[in-house]
């Protein structure tokens, strides 16, 4: 495996542990927590491969992408608290998979052909649409429609740098690299300085 397979395995685990945290906070079994730590890891990657008829998705053949979220479940059950306490180290891992997940999800629908503009709406998605299942079975508001801390908008700004980039002949790791490190950056500063993206006028929290 290569490193860029190994980056995809480390996003893939930190999503997967904030779906298992998702499921402890819901009072969810076992099942439950496994379920959403898949869903959350899985599912963005699910749908961009499905859309650009990558068949099968990277999810049914790769096993190691099966097992890692089953991993991720096994200390957030046995030691939830502990954890917890590790949040600000799971969010900045966190805001690595969605930097990495927007670009190589954006370059993956590139090379299958898609438009730039078409391209990074799926590395968006692969960046955020495990959250936005994760959200829907846990019965909640999909975090993404309030994007408060800036969940989406880094991963936007991190697709449409890659997607732009290729449209102007700009290929490489160093172009995905940069975009991926840009929509973490502006994830991480969004975090730390409590940005926030503006609601409608007259809508207070």
């Amino acid at each position: 495996m290569d490193i860029a397979g190994y980056l995809d395995l480390a996003g893939i685990f930190v999503f997967a542990v904030s779906g298992a945290l998702a499921a402890y906070r819901q009072r969810l079994d076992v099942v439950g927590m496994v379920v959403l730590a898949e869903i959350t890891a899985l599912g963005g990657g699910i749908v961009r491969d499905l859309v650009i008829g990558a068949e099968p998705p990277a999810a049914f053949s790769n096993l190691g992408y099966v097992l890692t979220p089953l991993v991720a479940a096994v200390p957030v059950f046995f030691w939830h608290p502990q954890v917890t306490r590790l949040l600000p180290a799971v969010l900045l891992f966190d805001a690595a998979g969605l930097g990495l997940f927007c670009a190589t999800g954006t370059l993956k629908a590139l090379d299958h052909g898609l438009s730039p503009l078409h391209s990074a709406l799926l590395g968006v998605i692969t960046a955020v649409g495990g959250g936005i299942l994760r959200d829907m079975l846990s019965g909640q508001i999909p975090s993404v429609l309030y994007d408060r801390q800036l969940y989406a908008l880094p991963a936007m700004l991190g697709a449409a740098v890659v997607a732009g980039a290729y449209a102007l002949d700009l290929h490489g790791a160093g172009v995905t690299a940069g975009a991926a490190v840009m929509a973490f950056v502006l994830r991480v500063l969004a975090m730390r300085r409590g940005w926030r993206t503006p609601r409608p006028r007259g809508v207070t929290d």
